[in-house]
């Protein structure tokens, strides 16, 4: 067997349900393996060729279930570096650099938690400004509150791995309210 990568940067695929509401990621080979065993069907396709001695096939980069399956309750959004880069579309929350660390807005030796409503993404020269400070010591103030990221669709971009072409089925499921963020995940 032979892969011959276009474009996509992304190697993997996104599940959506029978009712087109996204799962999750599952890498290329587990996505053919779902295609040709008839329990998914492609709806988009990749740049990404497999050849083989028979002939050629070209994966899929997005796929939905034949069948609906029941998803328990879901928990929050699990807050993680890749998922508040995200939230804020990779970009400092104090003065819109590119962010490379992340920032409690409240810090933690004064009282602040590790929560979504108080971890933002920071450049390195304003996280190392503020330093142990809070907004009103130093008068500065966000751009935007950080509130924890809503719907299904978060569940697949707080894993920073998103490809551009998901974002179409991604849409109805929570990535309107951070449009921004969306677009440069």
């Amino acid at each position: 067997m032979c892969w011959t990568q276009g474009s996509s940067s992304v190697p993997q695929s996104l599940v959506l349900n029978a009712t087109y509401e996204p799962l999750g990621v599952v890498t290329d080979r587990r996505a053919l393996i779902l295609v040709l065993n008839q329990r998914a069907v492609v709806v988009e396709e990749s740049d990404t060729v497999l050849h083989y001695a028979g002939g050629q096939v070209t994966l899929p980069t997005v796929i939905r279930l034949t069948k609906f399956v029941r998803i328990p309750y879901r928990h929050a959004v699990p807050l993680s570096r890749r998922a508040i880069f995200a939230r804020d579309g990779g970009r400092c929350a104090y003065c819109s650099a590119a962010a490379t660390s992340i920032d409690h807005v409240i810090p933690r030796s004064r009282g602040g938690g590790h929560n979504w409503e108080n971890v933002v993404s920071a450049c390195n020269k304003c996280n190392h400004q503020k330093a142990d400070r809070t907004l009103k010591e130093i008068g500065w103030r966000l751009r935007s509150l950080p509130r924890e990221p809503v719907g299904a669709a978060w569940r697949i971009l707080g894993t920073g791995r998103t490809d551009e072409r998901w974002l179409t089925y991604l849409k109805p499921y929570g990535i309107e309210a951070f449009g921004v963020a969306a677009a440069s995940a």
